[in-house]
């Protein structure tokens, strides 16, 4: 996908891995970015502050925190290189609570000689959490780098097993607790 001259909006989200920063434009949500790790970034001077224009995405990211939604359905933007969004859209298809090696992941792509390439655009990813990087691991089952630092990439994991497992936490845990 091109990039493009639209207005792009932003808001920020507290979540138990620390304060998201989220981005949209007109065609659905572009970015979130980790206020630690070596992918943080701040808003960009053009970028306007609308919550308004990020509810979509903020209110499914809060159930994913909440072990409540376990698959995000938002119109997604995007943009990098034909094989980067190959890889990204290929992300998305990896299961809640699982996770995947980088081979397997350039075998899902058809291309298992790309390995390399597949970390690299993995590491581009401009959507983590909505696009689940996190769920890519080493082929020996060890956690790999990750741009919001390896204890998120650790928390996102343990959540997403202990919601897998029905060991749930937060609001959800308290309305399994009532019944």
């Amino acid at each position: 996908m091109k990039p493009s001259d639209a207005t792009i909006w932003y808001d920020q989200l507290a979540t138990p891995i620390g304060t998201l920063l989220l981005a949209a434009d007109a065609n659905g949500l572009r970015e979130v970015w980790f206020e630690t790790g070596k992918h943080k970034k701040e808003p960009d001077a053009a970028w306007k502050r609308d919550p308004s224009k990020l509810r979509f995405a903020r209110k499914q990211l809060e159930e994913y925190f909440a072990g409540e939604r376990t698959v995000f359905d938002l119109p997604l933007h995007p943009l990098g290189t034909d094989f980067q969004v190959t890889v990204w859209k290929a992300l998305a298809k990896i299961p809640y609570g699982a996770t995947i090696s980088y081979g397997e992941l350039a075998r899902r792509i058809g291309q298992p000689q790309a390995v390399r390439a597949v970390g690299a655009a993995n590491g581009r990813n401009p959507l983590p959490i909505v696009l689940p990087c996190h769920r890519v691991i080493g082929s020996d089952g060890s956690l790999t780098g990750f741009g919001g630092g390896l204890p998120t990439k650790r928390f996102l994991l343990a959540m997403e097993d202990r919601v897998s497992r029905g060991d749930l936490f937060g609001p959800a845990a308290v309305e399994k607790a009532l019944q």
